[in-house]
């Protein structure tokens, strides 16, 4: 405990002063010529606007520029002034005017709205802490890529920071000079990294009757490589710490320097003046609402893959496809995959408006493991599942999302039937200060009312966003429950956001099982005499953003426990306290 504290005290202060050193000290950046000119098209990544976990400002979102601005060329000559691409001669020995491929790198993956998503603050205003402090009333959000919140759901190499190559930014910062390095003219690199130090306090943790006060360190540094538009190599190693534990640290909480992300990128198609990739190499996946697929920030370990993936993502259309193994966290020696498990799957998204979006999508898990759990067989399985998505905003007022999934296959000798549904509706109040806004959900995944008879109904949650979506206690997950919830969020001031749930959650059938977020069975009642009960969650959230690379977030979630638990084991409310503070670069 007291080299943690000595270690939050040295990088909250050293935090500190770096960014107050930013007053004064001019941007590397702003010093350097620029190398490339970057067209007025092209804008930052909607990423750039993230503010909350799993939410973009999809009203300032930016297409990618199109193929007659735009498209893969040579790189400009020295001075920043365009030049003949290699091999480029015109007619008559005359050198072509070649378009500049870096306006293209990296191709934006555009982050999805997940459920309950906000409409963000916009206009001006002050944006962080550091903004308040040095009066830096900006005209609107910063285009800084990292969200303005501790929890960070995308992957690393979502971040677009290609407005560093527009000669016109005047936004700049002490660490631009890490990214959009030119090695020559066909090399770009960009580096950076992470530092989040965590307070855990749990009563009752896990339901175990226990109380567990733990603190967890995690590292991540990456560096990302391109040659062109061609070719990228993209490397992340990550270093997840847990101590003072009361009850044994969880699979997801420690993994001593491995491989988050070992990828290539190679470029091997252009369809509709669209490239086509094929990434091979261990790889974060995230897709749609994240009920599904989700790297999992809030662990102290992310989840990630192994294996293969192509990409084409157009303007308007997105289509994935991908066969991976989950890779399993091993602090003691290196992480390896899971080879009795493959996960393969097709995920299309279509965009009618830019607040709109439909996904269709296609999954198949096939997990060869021996697994029982409270008596009913888990695995071996092979499930495949068929899902939908429709989501979007009229007027940044009106909100909705609905999802619905529907899963075949087998579990041992029994058949598969199962489904799940998730419907809300919310409004934003974008004309009253603090933009206040409201969300009403039904959440719903399938039980079974004998486990081992017949054909079974339980929903497969797959590699969810568990701790976003059921109340942050961890205890409840997508399968086998029904979950009526509210949420409220809104902004006192633009760099603190404020967040309140309520869930009521019941079993769908009561001899089924309880599955925490990670899937795994829990408490059960095979005579169903303890009911459906789960009970209540209340979840507080509040997020204190005080400059481009620094958050604090504070979270409280309280199980007031029903019938069920109460009946099924230890009775006590659960509480979860975190206090975080991350530090980006």
């Amino acid at each position: 405990m007291r080299w943690f504290l000595k270690s939050a005290r040295k990088w909250v202060l050293a935090g500190m002063i770096v960014g107050a050193g930013s007053l004064t000290a001019p941007s590397l950046r702003a010093q350097q010529p620029e190398l490339l000119p970057r067209p007025e098209s092209v804008q930052a990544s909607p990423s750039s606007t993230a503010l909350f976990p799993g939410v973009t400002a999809t009203e300032q979102d930016a297409p990618l520029p199109d193929a007659e601005s735009v498209s893969p060329g040579g790189p400009p000559a020295e001075g920043g002034m365009e030049g003949p691409a290699p091999g480029g001669d015109g007619k008559d020995g005359e050198c072509k005017e070649p378009k500049p491929y870096w306006s293209l790198v990296p191709p934006v993956e555009k982050f999805p709205r997940p459920g309950w998503f906000p409409i963000l603050p916009n206009g001006p205003g002050y944006y962080s802490l550091l903004d308040v402090l040095t009066d830096n009333w900006r005209k609107g959000p910063p285009k800084y890529p990292y969200p303005r919140f501790s929890i960070i759901p995308f992957p690393f190499f979502y971040c677009d920071w290609r407005y560093l190559d527009d000669p016109k930014n005047e936004e700049h910062d002490y660490l631009d000079f890490l990214k959009r390095i030119h090695l020559g003219n066909d090399f770009l690199f960009t580096t950076g990294g992470e530092l989040r130090l965590r307070y855990n306090n749990e009563v009752d943790s896990q339901l175990t009757g226990r109380n567990n006060v733990y603190y967890t360190e995690r590292t991540r540094i990456y560096g990302d490589l391109w040659y062109q538009d061609k070719f990228r190599l993209f490397v992340e190693t990550i270093d997840a710490r847990s101590w003072n534990e009361d009850l044994p640290p969880l699979v997801i909480d420690e993994d001593h320097w491995d491989l988050l992300n070992l990828f290539v990128d190679a470029k091997v198609a252009t369809l509709c003046d669209d490239p086509v990739y094929v990434r091979a190499g261990r790889q974060e996946l995230l897709y749609g609402s994240q009920r599904l697929i989700s790297p999992l920030d809030f662990a102290n370990t992310r989840r990630t893959f192994q294996g293969v993936k192509a990409f084409w993502h157009s303007e308007k259309l997105d289509v994935d496809a991908f066969v991976v193994q989950p890779v399993v966290p091993n602090p003691e020696r290196f992480d390896s995959v899971d080879n009795n498990q493959v996960f393969s799957g097709l995920y299309t998204t279509y965009r009618p408006k830019k607040s709109q979006a439909l996904e269709l999508y296609y999954l198949n898990l096939d997990n060869a493991n021996q697994t029982r759990q409270l008596g009913i067989q888990r695995a071996p399985t092979n499930v495949s599942t068929f899902g939908a998505r429709y989501f979007g905003d009229h007027d940044n007022r009106w909100l909705w999302e609905t999802e619905g999934d529907v899963q075949t296959g087998s579990i041992g000798r029994q058949t598969l039937l199962a489904d799940a549904l998730a419907v809300g509706g919310g409004y934003c109040f974008k004309d009253c200060p603090s933009k206040p806004q409201l969300w009403l959900y039904y959440e719903y995944a399938s039980g079974d009312k004998n486990p081992a008879v017949g054909e079974r109904k339980t929903f497969n949650q797959l590699f969810p966003f568990g701790h976003y979506y059921f109340g942050g206690t961890d205890q409840i997950g997508r399968q086998n429950i029904q979950d009526l919830n509210a949420q409220f969020v809104f902004w006192p001031v633009n760099w603190i956001t404020c967040l309140a749930q309520y869930h009521i959650l019941r079993l769908d059938s009561p001899q089924d099982a309880l599955y925490n977020a990670g899937g795994t069975a829990i408490r059960r009642d095979a005579t169903g005499r303890a009911g459906t009960d789960v009970g209540e969650v209340l979840n507080l959230v509040v997020n204190f953003h005080l400059d481009n690379h620094q958050d604090i977030f504070i979270q409280n979630a309280h199980l007031y426990a029903g019938d069920f638990i109460k009946r099924t084991g230890s009775g006590r409310d659960l509480n979860a306290l975190y206090i975080q503070y991350s530090f980006r670069w």
